[in-house]
């Protein structure tokens, strides 16, 4: 089977048509539609609808096409892990990460500079997406929430889920809030979409209590610049701006923590420095936010273990 045609076939669902494909790929458009025809023969499934014109994805094309993605990524790291393996070293990886977390946890890491990481190249997902980076070319993805036993995974680092009262409020001079006392005011919280928000749901259920009203924002800057204008208490996992102060929030079982977990694709060449880097980054998480962070059976220093 010839990837290159794969990879016409990936490029006819971006593009969302064949001429679009053809200058992509820079192949004739006749040509590109001939082996495209003759890789269905060869699979023996339609992977495209086509009618007045237009071509649409199959349900078969659908269920093939994230087995082909991540086909053709494979065989784009060959030249990588050949190199890796010949050198005994990695000279970039590609991490990716929510907004919140590259600003506050990955960012003042790189910016230490430690010399036994290769270059990381960090791009921003939202956790929701950040699996279907790794099929993209990402080779390590950080995400609140664990993922399942489908990949390579490592707990990171549990940070606290933060109140940020406004400027004056009689709160300012406390460390902990219970959940009971932050549901009575009016909170700036994150879309549902949130691993914070959801959270913090769950965390009102447990508690047998309802909110008294609520901002929705989509940026955790912005709730706090909400808190910082008097309007409402921001409740975030984002390190204090605007010179707000940071309060813990108590529920029946106890802190509110998140845990951020790292992921990546099982047999990935560069295996060993992604632990490498991963423990690394605990540790600095642990000496930047207290041991309390670091996650349950995961010593200082600690070489990472595989959950499989």
């Amino acid at each position: 089977m010839d990837l290159r045609v794969l990879g016409y076939f990936v490029a006819v669902v971006e593009t969302g048509s064949v001429s679009g494909a053809a200058t992509q790929v820079r192949v004739a458009q006749p040509s590109l539609s001939r082996q495209l025809r003759q890789l269905e023969r060869e699979l023996g499934i339609e992977l495209f609808r086509r009618g007045n014109g237009r071509l649409t994805l199959s349900s078969a094309g659908e269920r093939l096409l994230p087995t082909v993605r991540e086909l053709l990524l494979r065989a784009e790291q060959v030249p990588a892990a050949a190199q890796a393996l010949t050198s005994g070293s990695v000279s970039v990886l590609r991490v990716a990460a929510p907004a919140a977390t590259i600003s506050d946890v990955i960012a003042p890491y790189l910016a230490q500079g430690n010399p036994a990481d290769p270059l990381i190249d960090v791009r921003e997902e939202t956790s929701a997406s950040a699996l279907d980076a790794l099929a993209r070319g990402v080779d390590v993805v950080v995400m609140s929430g664990a993922p399942s036993n489908n990949y390579q995974w490592q707990a990171i680092t549990r940070l606290p889920l933060f109140a940020y009262p406004p400027p004056g409020h009689p709160w300012c001079t406390e460390r902990v809030i219970t959940i009971d006392a932050l549901v009575k005011e009016t909170l700036a919280v994150l879309t549902p979409r949130h691993g914070t928000r959801r959270m913090l749901d769950e965390a009102v259920a447990e508690s047998g209590v309802g909110y008294h009203a609520t901002i929705e924002c989509e940026s955790p800057l912005v709730a706090q610049a909400i808190a910082a204008a008097g309007r409402a208490v921001a409740v975030v996992s984002d390190d204090s701006r605007f010179d707000l102060r940071p309060l813990l929030l108590e529920a029946p079982a106890g802190i509110l923590r998140i845990p951020l977990h790292a992921a990546w694709l099982p047999g990935h060449f560069a295996d060993e420095t992604i632990r490498a880097f991963l423990t690394r980054l605990t540790d600095y998480c642990a000496e930047r936010y207290g041991s309390q962070t670091r996650p349950p059976g995961h010593p200082v220093g600690a070489a990472a273990s595989s959950n499989r």
